[in-house]
């Protein structure tokens, strides 16, 4: 069955309190989910579901404005849940009309929503930060004309059985295990295995920078134009990225570091500024979960990657809206006390 969407009604309730009456309304998460289009993300996430017998899921604006502030605020599904019960603010985000005091979801709904979903349609939110930035004035169309492409490693919180930090756990327990039953060992391997550990990590690390290299090469410029809703004039890359293989017709809109011919004095400066994305990628890793990927799978690597620029996008709106509600306060005030004055 389709979800059932959830619309303001207005009500009254004699034991309930509505939220309206217990927040501040001039709150910049309040400001936000008024300013994103619901009924958009209502449609594109929505069309996964298909009419039948069986119980509904649950409302498109709870699963989504909770992925949304659980990048923003860099939570864990755990502590999401109870931020969610506490904060009055985040439920009325999610667009609950009454407060609640005990979950309207299960701890799983937000993976299984996340599966569902998968990466084709998670990129709607991408594309929904874009549009309120633009309808916010935090952000003009024509600055999605240039993109700047860097690569980046997403670490996985997981061990692989042929890891070498496994296999030196395996003869650390097996040493414990020797010990406890009284079994001798001639060597434990305690030193030697410690050694060897530190050598295998610096050599694997030299030879991901090569595999990750050859797999992030490919630039799909058009799939690119239709999430963000322009048309990219150029693209400024490092230099993981020579040798790509982008389409005939936007070859030559594609600058990598190093590239001597057809740079002009305005892409030279374009160039300087690529390196304006690292803080971008530091703040995606370390207050956004790209730090480290908890989702399972290859689809949970790239939904994580999707949800922790959604969070950045919006958390930077978040603040817009601060300043813009400080402006305009300001601005009212001081015309208040000239005219007093």
């Amino acid at each position: 069955m389709r979800p059932r969407e959830r619309r303001e009604t207005g009500e009254h309730d004699l034991f309930r309190s509505r939220l309206d009456q217990i927040i501040d309304l001039n709150h910049a998460l309040v400001k936000l989910s008024r300013a994103i289009d619901w009924r958009f993300l209502e449609g594109r996430l929505g069309s996964v579901y298909t009419d039948g017998p069986g119980s509904p899921p649950l409302p498109t604006r709870l699963m989504a404005g909770l992925a949304i502030l659980k990048h923003m605020h860099d939570l864990s599904d755990e502590v999401l849940c109870d931020r969610w019960i506490e904060n009055p603010y985040f439920q009325f985000f999610c667009g609950e009309e009454f407060f609640q005091h005990r979950l309207v979801f299960d701890r799983s709904s937000l993976t299984r929503w996340r599966q569902r979903m998968g990466e084709e349609k998670l990129v709607a939110l991408l594309r929904e930060s874009l549009a309120v930035a633009t309808r916010t004035a935090a952000m003009r169309p024509k600055d999605l004309a240039r993109v700047i492409i860097d690569t980046t490693v997403q670490p996985k919180a997981v061990m692989f059985p042929t890891d070498a930090k496994l296999i030196n756990r395996a003869r650390e327990i097996m040493v414990r295990l020797a010990k406890r039953h009284g079994v001798v060992l001639r060597q434990s391997y305690t030193r030697v295995g410690k050694i060897a550990l530190i050598k295998h990590q610096r050599y694997a690390h030299a030879h991901q920078f090569k595999r990750a290299n050859k797999a992030l090469r490919a630039i799909v410029i058009p799939a690119m134009q239709a999430m963000i809703g322009n048309t990219i004039e150029r693209a400024i890359t490092d230099a993981g990225y020579r040798g790509h293989n982008a389409p005939p017709d936007y070859k030559f809109k594609i600058y990598t570091a190093g590239q001597k011919r057809r740079v002009t004095l305005q892409i030279k400066r374009d160039m300087k500024r690529r390196a304006a994305v690292e803080p971008v990628i530091g703040h995606l890793k370390a207050e956004h979960r790209m730090g480290r990927n908890h989702l399972a799978h290859r689809a949970g690597d790239a939904i994580n990657a999707v949800l922790a620029a959604v969070g950045y996008n919006f958390y930077l709106l978040l603040n817009w809206l601060r300043l813009l509600l400080c402006a305009i306060l300001a601005t009212i005030f001081g015309s208040f006390k000239l005219q007093t004055a």
